[in-house]
């Protein structure tokens, strides 16, 4: 009877506590695929309790309502959620990959960051779709120190220039080169953003004397995304943003303000007489009538899944965008197929295609007449008819007598371009440490152009009409066979390669006029009289012999050295060939066993130097060329163009790296380099006197050096649980200085000048010393050169030209910050650029102090003043109608600091909950907003300080602001 009841409580015992556990059901799934995750632990903290997901990565425990699961999985970030009321609980697994573990793409490879020796910039394809932008370029802008981006251009389908470390040549090519998919290209491919996995910018020459004469101004490795084994995904990226005209801090004057103005000139008497108040009557505000809010437009619908056996990722986009400034619309459609087909366990194939379509629309209103006219002249008559100044009877004040929109009534341009990439790449092992590789490409571009001016518009009437048409094609083939070797063996790793490559390229275009056409027509064989026809042709060939070596021993001491032996068809026959190298260490101190500092999980050091070579911008520089386009009683005739040179060389950039990488609290990465790129035998185009008969030769002449320091820093202040927040930092500074010339002989480029000791960028003006106080003549200064004696004059051209300062900025970069909560993300990027002068060459028009009455002119910023009586001090000579002994003429007058911090990006999203996601039928979906370019800081008085890499201000298409919403969803 005891033991009955003993048992009957312990079971009373047992069905109390069981009451109160819940039943919990659910789903664990990858974070970044969305793909269901079998085999995953979930445990119940504190005991020893759990269960395993299922093969749909499902699973249902019994726990208490207070309990805390824990989710983990080999290779993924551990999670800890409550329990709470819930009877559903579907989570999702990060995978986690520790920073020594993280792949880096490299030339002609991967390897882990651990075993990195040289300067490489890895950047994930998501950090660069944060900008909306239809081109690769724009989106690197303030992300990889030392890697400065000049967007330009604000117009629909323009591209940036990049610069790498400074400029290291005078009249080579200083643009990096563009690899994708192992493969090298002509210029900068027109890539989709959403097709890309990730981006790594190589710096120094251990990470480019692989890529040999084209790696000298650094190289950018595009990999686009592929499939992987077991994941299958279907995903949609739209957005759809507006655009916003940005004016900066440039303002023009309105119809009082203008009046006002010429109230100012000192000779009134010079006024026209029909200059009255009348003219107030009218207000038009051209740069208002030519602008609108642009609409974008960003859909990228991809598909990928892979098996053991075969692996595929399709894409297709489409991009449209219409300008701020009204008449212009750019919009491409692309379409990409990798796939990797395992033949058998030794034999991949990986074909690869890839095509673009762009077409712009050209209506354009023409910028410079927006800025240049008057208020007092309006564009249409109050009928609304647009006005045509050139008829009699009209009154119009501006001096081009000018209305750009009458003739856009009719004229207007229109191109096509289409881009097709194709790789057929093959791996073989042969046997199991080495492996043949094999990667082939051919592009083919093609562009299509046609401009159409009307017998009826101002333009055409010369000619009864005009029709211009154009086109070109491009073919570059490329191919790179080799051969890779990788053996480990107790704490010894090797890695080698050798390979043999070849490149060529061959472009072509026709452009032909026809005069005289019937209203309407577009095609060139209706044109009444054929005008000119013009056809040009080039082409260059490359081949190259490579090997590198990559040593490891016990994980902390790393070795490479490589070689490369290139030919080129753009050099003499005496200096075809060049050969480049490089060599590089690295300390993992970390892994030593005298290192014990829990505060550093990492800590690395690493140097390179090498030697990489560049060549002319020119295909044959090294030929005697004749003109054969001129003619003598009708026949053609040659006449001699270019002296040859036999002897022309490579340029030679001898290269040292040395960087330090850290990984600290297991939250800090930071790195910082310094680097010396010491560039000799500087290729340039030495003219000569026409009378010798030759227009010049190209020679090597001279050197240029390029010092800087890069530090990068990236914090992960909250990383575990609900709250993330990271923030990221980096930071380049180049110093340029022209080392030597051809005897000694500075070059006068203008408005910049090459003289040893000085920087490459160095402005070369008649320095401005401001105005007379007692005068308000213009002032500048006069350097006697043989006594350096100082002084000044108001005779413009008495000044002495001197250099006044640089266009290169003292330091560049960007920061970046990123805060998570549950579903919600809030991450904005900002780039900025300290020092460095803008040349505004638009102030010579619309600042000209009366030069040119006729246009209108630039509102005086806050802190500028206009002279009117002695004592003035003023920074503006006294206005005179004709202009003030030429104060308007090229001087330092117009260079402004060029500083500008930019928020590049700011971007919010929410990611749904994967309880309704699933229900859905979905594995992710995030709606987002995003800015771009909402805020610029500046002193700049022009529109954008964002001028072009030679720092010229003129008549600018600024980058505009932009708001966009955009949804992610996959399946």
């Amino acid at each position: 009877m005891r033991k009955l009841t003993l048992m009957l409580l312990c079971f009373s015992i047992y069905s109390a506590s069981y009451a109160q556990e819940q039943r919990v059901s659910g789903k664990v799934l990858d974070a970044e695929t969305g793909t269901s995750m079998p085999g995953v632990s979930v445990l119940v903290k504190n005991t020893t309790r759990g269960v395993v997901t299922d093969v749909d990565g499902q699973y249902t425990i019994n726990v208490d309502p207070s309990s805390t699961l824990i989710y983990s999985f080999i290779g993924y970030e551990t999670l800890e959620t409550q329990v709470g009321n819930r009877t559903s609980l579907d989570v999702t697994l990060t995978p986690s990959i520790s920073e020594l573990q993280e792949i880096v793409v490299v030339a002609y490879g991967n390897k882990k960051k651990a075993d990195v020796t040289s300067s490489v910039t890895s950047i994930d394809g998501g950090e660069l779709t944060d900008v909306t932008s239809p081109d690769v370029s724009t989106m690197l802008q303030g992300k990889a120190a030392g890697v400065q981006v000049v967007t330009g251009s604000g117009q629909p389908g323009s591209m940036p220039v990049i610069r790498i470390r400074g400029i290291a040549s005078l009249n080579g090519n200083v643009d990096p080169l563009w690899v994708v998919d192992g493969a090298i290209y002509h210029g900068t491919p027109n890539l989709n953003p959403n097709e890309i996995q990730s981006i790594s910018v190589l710096k120094d020459a251990s990470a480019t004397a692989l890529y040999g004469s084209r790696g000298a101004n650094g190289v950018i490795v595009v990999t686009t995304t592929q499939a992987e084994t077991g994941k299958s995904k279907l995903s949609l990226s739209t957005r759809t943003g507006y655009s916003y005209f940005n004016q900066g801090n440039f303002e023009v004057m309105n119809s009082a303000q203008l009046y006002d103005y010429y109230g100012q000139f000192a000779n009134p008497t010079s006024i026209p007489s029909e200059i009255t108040d009348d003219v107030l009557k009218t207000d038009f505000n051209w740069i208002e009538n030519g602008t609108q809010t642009g609409v974008v437009q960003d859909h990228t619908l991809a598909f990928s899944a892979g098996t053991d056996k075969s692996k595929t990722f399709i894409s297709l986009g489409y991009y449209d965008e219409t300008g701020t400034v009204k008449g212009y619309e750019y919009d491409r459609l692309s379409f990409r197929l990798n796939h990797d087909y395992n033949v058998s366990e030794r034999l991949t194939l990986k074909p690869k295609i890839a095509a673009n379509y762009s077409k712009r629309d050209n209506k354009q209103h023409s910028l410079y007449q927006m800025y240049t006219n008057l208020p007092w002249d309006a564009a249409y008559e109050e009928d609304g008819t647009i006005v045509n100044p050139q008829d009699q009877g009209v009154t119009w004040y501006g001096r081009d007598r000018s209305n750009y929109l009458y003739d856009l009534q009719w004229n207007y341009s229109e191109g096509t371009s289409f881009n097709l990439f194709s790789n057929f790449d093959v791996e073989f092992d042969i046997l199991q440490n080495l492996t043949f590789i094999s990667t082939n490409n051919i592009t083919l571009y093609g562009s299509d152009s046609k401009s159409y001016t009307d017998p009826a518009s101002n333009s055409g009437e010369a000619n009864n009409g005009e029709l211009y048409t154009y086109s070109a094609k491009r073919i570059t083939r490329f191919t790179n066979q080799m051969l890779r070797y990788s053996k480990s063996f107790g704490s010894h790793s090797l890695n080698a390669l050798v390979a043999y490559e070849y490149n060529d390229y061959v472009f072509e275009d026709l452009g032909a006029t026809g005069y005289g056409i019937i209203s309407g027509t577009e095609i060139l064989n209706n044109a009444a009289k054929p005008a000119d026809v013009n056809g040009f042709k080039n082409d260059y060939a490359l081949q190259s012999f490579l090997f590198n070596t990559d040593y490891s021993y016990d994980n902390r001491y790393l070795a490479q050295f490589s070689i490369r032996r290139d030919g080129a068809s753009n050099f003499g026959r005496n200096n075809q060939y060049g050969t480049f190298y490089s060599f590089s260490a690295g300390w993992n101190i970390h892994n030593e066993a005298f290192f014990d500092v829990a505060a550093i999980n990492s800590l690395k050091l690493r140097g390179s130097y090498g030697a990489v070579g560049n060549r002319p911008s020119s295909l044959y520089p090294q030929y005697d060329l004749y003109n054969l386009s001129n003619t003598y009683n009708g026949a053609p005739v040659t006449t001699p163009s270019q002296l040859g040179n036999d002897d022309l060389s490579w340029e030679k950039s001898y290269q040292t790296n040395i960087g330090i990488d850290a990984f600290l609290f297991e939250r800090v990465n930071f790195s910082v380099e310094y680097y010396n790129k010491n560039t000799s035998d500087l290729l340039y185009f030495v003219t000569l006197p026409s009378a010798s008969g030759y227009t010049g030769y190209w020679e090597n002449i001279g050197g240029v050096k390029n010092t800087g320091i890069e530090t990068m820093a990236s914090v992960d202040i909250f990383k575990d649980g609900d709250f993330t927040w990271n923030v990221g930092f980096n930071i380049g500074s180049n110093n340029n200085e022209i080392t030597e010339l051809y005897e000694d002989q500075e070059i006068d480029r203008g408005r910049n000048v090459s003289r040893v000791g000085e920087d490459f960028n160095s402005w070369f003006l008649n320095k401005w010393l401001g105005v007379d106080p007692e005068t308000g003549a213009p002032l500048w200064e006069v350097v006697d050169p043989e006594t350096g004696e100082v002084s000044e004059t108001t005779d413009w051209n008495e000044a002495t030209k001197q250099i006044v300062g640089t266009s290169s900025p003292d330091f560049y970069g960007g920061f970046n910050t990123r805060l998570g909560y549950k579903g919600l993300t809030l991450s904005a990027n900002f780039a900025f650029s300290k020092g460095g002068k803008i040349y505004n060459a638009s102030r010579e028009l619309y600042d000209s102090d009366g030069a040119y009455p006729t246009y209108n002119q630039q509102v005086l910023a806050d802190d500028w003043s206009r002279w009117e009586k002695p004592g003035d001090q003023a920074t503006h000579p006294q206005a005179f109608y004709g202009g003030n002994n030429l104060s308007n003429k090229t001087s330092s007058r117009y260079l402004e600091d060029g500083s500008f911090l930019r928020m590049r990006n700011v971007r919010l999203g929410y990611t749904l909950p994967t309880g309704l996601i699933s229900k859905l039928k979905m594995s992710t979906a995030e709606i987002y907003v995003s800015g771009d370019n909402l805020l610029t800081f500046t002193k700049f008085t022009g529109m954008d300080p964002e001028v072009g890499i030679e720092g010229v201000y003129s008549n600018l298409y600024p980058v505009s602001r932009r708001v966009a919403v955009g949804l992610n969803i996959s399946f």
